[in-house]
């Protein structure tokens, strides 16, 4: 029996996780569940699985939900705020963490479960891509597991040698190719990009994503941080990973090896697969997933990324280049900037300009040390991105 957190367990990833877990009860037991703001959803969640704890992000809310299980008969005891989500990442009893909570917000849980040592299921890429340096640190030096939940990710690991060391020469591997969908604006005329909407952005011909992410696959910034987790995540440098634009989204990554082979992971879409896979590894239990039909599929189709169309790719590649705070500054901007776009503050092809400015005004200079520098610079970048779209026309 394993024991659970669920950090972000309303979200996309949390929801999927427990479909998984609910086809496995003999081998999962959920001892905390936390979300933001969606109670309604956490309630169903807390009734149905019993966890021990479960953590909102607003004292209201939890007090509601406090009420509302006491009602039910249901004796999860609740809690709120940034402190109680480090409790439950903490937790002795808890073997494993989902951590899945978007944005900055689950870097501070997702770090105090690496050093408690815990088996860490990473689907929050800004851990890699605000603190790589430091994250990774603690890992090692806490004795925690890492195992990744994006589909990318997900399927390099998989096709990596089972030794891999992170020490790619020694283990053949010539380099990584990150697949991606090219999102929903792959064939959209240049000139129209100034007019999409948010929820044109938001409209993903293959995932079931929230409303920053899927943004972040329109831009395709998705990659750009991806490209730097799998920096951190394989030890693996930005000049031998390459991003492969697969509109299908059945292979969901691939390997490149010295001796000619490519190996990749294919799949139908379905987050159900990495998260089954990271949560019984070594071993493979079922998702609930429909197996992959090839004749079905045909023929799949691969082309190179216009960076033109998609800068945030290029400022991804930039940040991991310059180091230091770049990456942050990178992440720390782009959340501000797609906020700003899903209020209709900015236009979509802002997003791009909104970042490259704060990347402009604060140079990468060291590497950050601490998880309190990272915050610091994590700060400075959101300040001088809501300065440039406070004060400059960014439509």
């Amino acid at each position: 029996m394993q024991n659970l957190t669920i950090l972000g367990s309303t979200g996309s990833i949390g929801v999927n996780t427990l479909d998984v877990v609910r086809r496995h009860p003999q081998s999962y037991r959920l001892v905390a569940l936390c979300a933001h703001r969606q109670v309604d959803l956490l309630f169903a969640q807390c009734v149905e699985f019993q966890p021990r704890h479960a953590v909102l992000g607003d004292a209201g809310l939890a007090a509601d939900l406090r009420a509302r299980l006491l009602a039910a008969g249901c004796p999860t005891e609740v809690a709120w705020g940034p402190e109680a989500l480090l409790r439950m990442a903490e937790l002795p009893e808890v073997d494993a963490v989902m951590a899945a909570i978007v944005g900055a917000a689950g870097l501070p849980p997702t770090m105090a479960a690496a050093i408690a040592g815990k088996k860490i299921l990473l689907a929050n890429k800004e851990a890699l891509v605000m603190a790589g340096s430091v994250f990774m640190r603690a890992v090692r030096q806490n004795g925690a597991t890492l195992l990744p939940i994006d589909s990318e990710h997900n399927a390099i690991f998989q096709s990596l040698p089972a030794d891999y060391s992170g020490a790619i020469e020694d283990s053949g591997v010539l380099g990584l190719y990150l697949t991606a969908s090219g999102g929903p604006f792959r064939t959209t005329a240049l000139a129209d990009l100034e007019s999409v909407s948010p929820e044109q952005a938001c409209a993903h011909p293959n995932w079931v994503m929230g409303r920053k992410i899927s943004v972040d696959s329109a831009t395709m910034m998705n990659k750009g941080l991806e490209i730097i987790e799998a920096h951190w995540l394989f030890n693996v440098p930005a000049d031998r990973i390459e991003v492969v634009i697969h509109p299908q989204s059945i292979v969901h990554s691939l390997v490149q090896y010295a001796d000619g082979s490519v190996i990749a992971e294919l799949g139908n879409p379905d987050m159900r697969t990495p998260i089954a896979h990271a949560l019984a590894y070594p071993r493979r239990i079922a998702a609930g997933v429909e197996p992959l039909d090839l004749f079905a599929v045909a023929s799949l189709h691969f082309e190179r990324p216009d960076l033109q169309r998609f800068p945030c790719l290029a400022l991804a590649y930039r940040a991991l280049d310059e180091g230091g705070c770049a990456p942050t500054t990178l992440n720390a901007a782009n959340e501000v900037a797609v906020q700003a776009f899903l209020d209709g503050r900015i236009g979509f092809t802002a997003i791009a300009r909104v970042i490259a400015d704060a990347m402009d005004q604060l140079p990468a200079s060291r590497a950050l040390a601490s998880l309190d520098e990272v915050l610091v610079a994590d700060r400075l970048a959101r300040e001088a991105a809501e300065d440039y779209i406070t004060t400059r026309a960014c439509r």
